[in-house]
């Protein structure tokens, strides 16, 4: 099977920052779980965010928040793949799956997505990095070191600083993925803000981002949308962050980030026009 290639899906990547709107079709997401249960509130929340200006929608039916429990391989199934199908129905190209498991990557993109985006970086489905290469999509590799449910427990810890750990970890996931047989070149990297690291390190990790991406020269893809430093910060619930998430989104931009994910896309859209014309006056028209 042979999907769209990364410059195919997303022709403007690194001339300017694509935006990627979160669609959780799942009962316990920290922020918006519960909302888009049903098929036709979630087809009609992904074309408004389209419309909104988001450059691919991101469809997820496993909740990845700290201390959250696994589902089985046949809900995340009947969660996400009526949704996929019921858009690429409707000729929407830009779709996302957010799974760790191989059976719901190859599900998806037969239904229609033309992404791939695991937040274990190939580590939690041996079959992944197989399943993905024999699809010919392009895949996010998003770093990790554990489950959702263990994530932010025990000390964490990252020998010689988080950010080269992460380059470590990551580069070890560019490595599988290009061992079975996925072109560096359709592989977009994230270090998992959030993903069992503590406030210091999430913003050690986007202050950094300009190094992470010189040393995997891979586009970045980060995601702050909501998430609980940004509440460490300003004392804020989950739903009262999104300016804190665009404060952010800015800074990331800054530091490297060319694709950011994010639940409020009407708000992002604004702020990353704003950002790129200051921060890609003359940014590079490839990697």
């Amino acid at each position: 099977m042979g999907g769209r290639t990364l410059d195919e899906l997303f022709p403007d990547l690194g001339r300017r920052t694509l935006v990627m709107g979160i669609l959780n079709v799942t009962p316990d997401s920290f922020s918006d779980g519960g909302r888009y249960g049903d098929v036709d509130a979630a087809v009609e929340a992904a074309l408004t965010m389209l419309a909104q200006g988001a450059d691919v929608v991101d469809i997820g039916g496993e909740s990845t928040r700290p201390g959250s429990d696994p589902v089985s391989l046949e809900e995340e199934l009947r969660r996400v793949i009526p949704v996929v199908e019921a858009l690429a129905e409707l000729g929407i190209q830009g779709l996302s799956v957010d799974t760790t498991k191989a059976e719901v990557a190859r599900r998806a993109v037969a239904a229609g997505a033309g992404l791939v985006n695991d937040v274990s970086a190939l580590t939690f489905d041996p079959e992944m990095a197989d399943a993905v290469a024999a699809l010919g999509v392009p895949l996010v590799l998003s770093h990790t070191r554990a489950r959702p449910k263990t994530m932010q427990q025990g000390e964490l810890t990252y020998e010689g600083g988080v950010l080269a750990a992460v380059i470590r970890e990551l580069e070890a996931s560019i490595a599988k993925a290009v061992a079975a047989g996925l072109p560096q070149a359709q592989l977009i990297v994230d270090p998992g803000i959030g993903f069992g690291k503590d406030l210091d390190q999430n913003l050690a990790l986007i202050r950094g981002l300009d190094q992470l991406k010189a040393a995997l020269r891979r586009p970045v893809l980060i995601g702050t949308s909501r998430k609980s430093f940004l509440g460490a910060l300003t004392g804020q619930p989950a739903e009262a962050r999104d300016a804190a998430t665009l404060a952010s989104v800015v800074l990331a931009i800054q530091y490297g980030a060319d694709m950011v994910r994010v639940h409020d896309v009407p708000g992002t859209v604004d702020a990353v026009k704003v950002a790129d014309a200051l921060v890609r006056v003359a940014a590079p028209t490839g990697l």
